[in-house]
């Protein structure tokens, strides 16, 4: 075949140009198509660690943080509080948090948390799954923690069940662990953040 009367120069540059539509045709396809990959801002949130600033927190009170959908309380006890939470083993069905599924390892027995003075527990009652209320021992007869309204269960500052209460285990403490002495990520083991 003979190249006289073709201009090569014209097609050269279509040519390049036909090769230029198609890399960006394809880079508009391969870019949704990879981000599909990723997973949702739904999906992220729902298994993501979330970080709590303590400072939000006043003594006596409790701040309630979402985690993956679920309602966590965050309680800054202060020392009676604390001291209270020893004198109470024969009121409580799992005094001492036999059952190993309700918290990590790496919590005291006896405070259910780290630090004695920071509580964190998913809010979720082990009966039925309603979400107890706080009350503080200025409110309530038994000392104060946390009253589920749906069957009366009733839960102690550190989410250790009462006996003649329909639950029949602790209020579960999830992973956390401490990022600095006023800030914890809710959702990560200590050790591993």
């Amino acid at each position: 075949m003979s190249n006289e009367g073709v201009d090569l120069e014209k097609r050269r540059f279509l040519t390049l140009a036909t090769a230029g539509v198609g890399a960006v045709g394809a880079a508009y396809v391969a870019v949704p198509f990879l981000g599909s990959w990723n997973p949702s801002e739904k999906a992220k949130a729902g298994g993501a660690p979330v970080e709590f600033n303590l400072d939000k927190v006043e003594v006596g009170q409790m701040v309630k943080v979402k985690w993956r959908g679920k309602p966590v309380f965050v309680v800054r006890r202060d020392e009676k509080s604390v001291n209270a939470l020893a004198g109470k083993g024969e009121e409580l069905k799992d005094a001492d948090s036999a059952v190993e599924t309700q918290q990590p390892t790496y919590v005291d027995k006896a405070t259910r948390s780290i630090r004695p003075d920071i509580a964190v527990i998913v809010g979720i009652c082990t009966h039925l799954g309603c979400v107890p209320q706080h009350k503080k021992e200025t409110e309530v007869s038994w000392g104060g923690g946390f009253f589920c309204p749906c069957h009366g269960s009733k839960f102690d500052l550190a989410g250790r069940v009462f006996n003649g209460s329909p639950a029949s285990t602790n209020l579960v403490v999830p992973p956390y662990s401490y990022l600095a002495d006023n800030k914890i990520l809710i959702g990560v083991d200590e050790g591993e953040a």
